[in-house]
C-alpha cells in the first residue's frame, strides 16, 4: 500500500516539476514584435554559417540553441561577422537575442557560430520587427553615446541575473529528477 502512495506522489511531483518547466519555456514577445521569420540550422564545431539582413528598421533576432551551443554576431560592416569582428553578439549558453537597431546600414552580416564544446550545434532562430516607438523628450538631437553604453551595459547586469536565476532553477531541478529516479530504481 505504502509503495502505491508513493508512486502516486512521485508521479504528481513528476507533473508538477513538468508544468513548472513549460511555463519557464513559454516565450514573452510583446506585442510590438512582428514575427517576420524562423531560420533552424545545424552549424559544427569551430564553423560558422552566414545569413543576410535586409530588413529595415528595428529588428530583434532571438536565437535559440536545441543541441549544443549557437552564438550569435551581427555586424553592418562586413558580411561575415566572427568573434574578431562584430558590432553585436549574445554568446550566451540559453537563449541568444541581439536587437539590431534602425540605423544600422543594410543588409547587415548575421554570423552563427558553433561553440566547439559541442561536435554539433541545432539552433532556431526567431526574426522579429520591432514597431516599439521610442519618444525622445528633445527630438532625436539629444542622443548621448555615454547614456546610451551606460543604459546598455545596465540592461546586460538585468540578463545575466536573470541568467544566473534560471541556471540555479535548472539546478534545482536536475537535482529533484534524479533524486526521484534514485528513490524509483
Amino acid at each position: 500500500m505504502a509503495a502505491r502512495w508513493r508512486r502516486i506522489l512521485i508521479i504528481f511531483v513528476a507533473a508538477q516539476v513538468l508544468f513548472v518547466v513549460n511555463t519557464f519555456e513559454e516565450e514573452d514577445v510583446p506585442e510590438e514584435w512582428i514575427l517576420l521569420h524562423v531560420v533552424q540550422g545545424q552549424i559544427g564545431a569551430g564553423n560558422y554559417s552566414y545569413l543576410r539582413l535586409n530588413h529595415e528598421g528595428k529588428i530583434v533576432l532571438q536565437m535559440r540553441s536545441l543541441k549544443g551551443d549557437a552564438d550569435l554576431y551581427v555586424s553592418d560592416t562586413t558580411l561575415h561577422p566572427s568573434f574578431d569582428e562584430y558590432e553585436l553578439q549574445s554568446v550566451t549558453c540559453g537563449q541568444d537575442v541581439v536587437h539590431v537597431p534602425a540605423h544600422f546600414r543594410r543588409p547587415v552580416g548575421i554570423g552563427i557560430y558553433g561553440h566547439p564544446s559541442h561536435l554539433e550545434s541545432e539552433f532556431e532562430m526567431k526574426v522579429y520587427y520591432d514597431r516599439t516607438v521610442v519618444q525622445y523628450p528633445f527630438g532625436e538631437a539629444s542622443y548621448n553615446p555615454e547614456e546610451m553604453e551606460a543604459n546598455q551595459k545596465y540592461s546586460q547586469s538585468t540578463e545575466d541575473e536573470s541568467q544566473d536565476e534560471e541556471s540555479v532553477f535548472w539546478t534545482i531541478l536536475i537535482g529533484i529528477l534524479k533524486l526521484i529516479l534514485e528513490i524509483l530504481f
